[in-house]
């Protein structure tokens, strides 16, 4: 079923638009804008060009995904298939299926969004036009990695994304922001060079690099002890984008560092492309090196959901000094580590339920980082302890409606029934309990059962963030006056014997102390509502109608782990 009957020309096209459009938009952000498009000045003209290059790039999406044939999901649409280097077999291979059109779709929406958001709010720092052009090459970038079908495609897609990033960080970032944005640049190209090394072996041992014909043929062609190295050479790459704990140390810092926009984009956009290599490359085309390697996989994701909410917990916690964005950070660690536990499963619920996970992670965080970045400018700092304490008031008593989100975003990462977090660890957790045939379900109940452990304490520290951050943080008064000092003159209509009130002279009543003020910040302003709403509305919307997704997803994980068999 198609909403609206499209012809598959027109698809492969819009397909192509969407890939091709930001790249072509980030090199006309670089020249100058024509006399009549400038409006106030070059500045706004070129952010101006990236709302409307991000805006054309969403309605494409939107009108793909309208002629997509929803009956069919698990049938690659849209397709392209062009030669490109014939010794290597490489193709230009583009498609979409049901897993990879919600994270086109949640690409785009992102991004349009952030320039949104940039056109309102310029960022801090040097030319506009830069960061435009940065921008713009990140989304053709992501966007690439989600449509290609081709291994060495998706390499070049998967590292296009490093260089805007990298500066993006360390040109309009904060504190400490160069050396952030170096650790995030050696820790994912050392994984790349490891990655790409297993997408050769691959490729030349099984003579093709078409991910197609590589799923259909589920791993037939190659021996297990070449994907048992396959597997570990490319999850190295795939896991230092997730980020999968130990590999994860870059992240907070470049979340703490980067701009609001950089932290949207990183978080709800390119965390997504490594554990959609899990699914795309490793579990259908080698599938007895991801059995092997499953049960560890597992277990470092529970360690990672439980390190990152205690990370959480400790800088939540009052005298931290905590930074709310890496705390936000570290929460991603968890999330992200619920994704891979799916993963692990190996079984259709498992791999839905992080494929679930991955797009409410997307929109849940993506309006995390957009409220940390407006509380932060609002106050100076994101530092909780000021946040909450004295010198900064509760958000519900200074901008409530602000308040009111910001806690909406966080009940909505603890995965409260009804909103989209819930529905991901769900069907992980499920996952675990029965796992693919071959793996040790007593190793997964348990790993379901540090899991489940890890939901708790998520609860725990997004409930403190909101206790202290909306609310405020309880300092109680003393009841007693504070005593007068030792040299103050006596209080008239006191006698000096100290025998009492005089008779002559009546007490007079205390003064009444005008009451303290708290000073009032900005609400939330027409461009953030607009910017924001999307993202809370598409939270409520996966979490009340959770099929609108898992229709399209489950088809496709059903014929991918089939080895290509709907």
């Amino acid at each position: 079923m198609t909403v609206i009957d499209i012809s598959p020309s027109v698809m492969q096209f819009l397909l192509a638009f969407i890939v091709v459009a930001p790249l072509l938009g980030a090199v006309a952000a670089l020249l100058p804008a024509p006399p009549g498009l400038k409006g106030k000045g070059p500045d706004q003209a070129v952010l101006r060009h990236g709302v409307t290059v991000t805006g054309a790039v969403l309605i494409a999406a939107i009108v793909l995904a309208v002629g997509f044939d929803h009956d069919h999901p698990a049938t690659m649409q849209a397709t392209t298939d062009i030669s490109w280097i014939p010794a290597l077999d490489v193709r230009i291979h583009l498609g979409i299926d049901g897993i990879s059109l919600p994270l086109l779709l949640l690409t785009a929406l992102l991004t349009f969004l952030c320039a949104l958001h940039s056109y309102f709010k310029p960022p801090a720092g040097p030319s506009p036009k830069a960061f435009t052009a940065l921008v713009l090459v990140l989304e053709s970038g992501t966007l690439a990695t989600f449509a290609v079908l081709d291994l060495l495609l998706f390499f070049l897609a998967f590292e296009m994304v490093l260089i805007p990033m990298y500066f993006l960080i360390a040109r309009w970032g904060g504190d400490q922001r160069r050396a952030a944005a170096w650790k995030f640049i050696l820790y994912t190209l050392l994984g790349s060079v490891v990655m790409l090394l297993g997408l050769l072996l691959i490729g030349l041992r099984s003579g093709t690099f078409d991910m197609v014909a590589l799923a259909t043929d589920n791993g037939r062609g190659l021996t297990t002890s070449v994907q048992i190295i396959a597997v570990l050479a490319i999850g190295v790459g795939l896991a230092v984008k997730t980020p999968m704990w130990p590999l994860h140390s870059w992240l907070p810092d470049a979340h703490t560092a980067a701009p609001t926009v950089g932290s949207v984009l990183l978080a709800g956009v390119l965390l997504k492309m490594g554990t959609y290599g899990f699914v795309r490359i490793l579990l259908p085309i080698a599938p007895d090196g991801m059995r092997t390697f499953a049960p560890y996989l597992a277990a470092f994701a529970v360690v990672g959901i439980v390190y990152g909410s205690l990370a959480c917990l400790a800088l939540a916690r009052r005298g931290a000094k905590g930074d709310l964005k890496r705390l936000i950070a570290y929460s991603s660690v968890g999330h992200m580590g619920f994704v891979l536990l799916g993963i692990a499963t190996m079984t259709p619920t498992g791999v839905n339920g992080a494929l679930f996970a991955n797009i409410a992670h997307g929109l849940i965080t993506g309006l995390l980082f957009f409220l940390v970045g407006a509380v932060k400018d609002r106050y100076g700092t994101a530092d909780l302890d000021t946040l909450a304490g004295a010198t900064g008031a509760a958000l519900y008593g200074r901008a409530p409606r602000l308040g009111a989100l910001l806690a909406f975003a966080a009940v909505a990462s603890l995965g409260l029934p009804g909103l989209a977090g819930f529905w991901g660890e769900m069907l992980t957790l499920f996952g675990a309990y029965s796992p693919a045939e071959g793996l040790s379900r007593p190793a997964f109940r348990t790993f379901m059962a540090i899991g489940a452990f890890g939901t708790l304490l998520t609860a725990a520290y997004m409930l403190i963030v909101v206790r202290r951050v909306c609310m405020g943080e309880h300092t109680p008064h003393s009841r007693l006056s504070p005593a007068a000092p030792a040299d103050a003159p006596e209080p008239s209509g006191t006698d000096p014997s100290g025998a009492g009130p005089s008779a002559t002279t009546p007490p007079r009543p205390a003064t009444p102390q005008p009451a303290a003020t708290t000073p009032q910040l900005a609400d939330i302003q027409t461009y953030e509502a607009a910017a924001w709403t999307p993202l809370a509305a598409l939270t409520v919307l996966a979490g009340l109608w959770p099929a609108v997704l898992l229709g399209l997803t489950d088809p496709a994980v059903q014929k991918l782990l089939a080895g290509g068999k709907s």
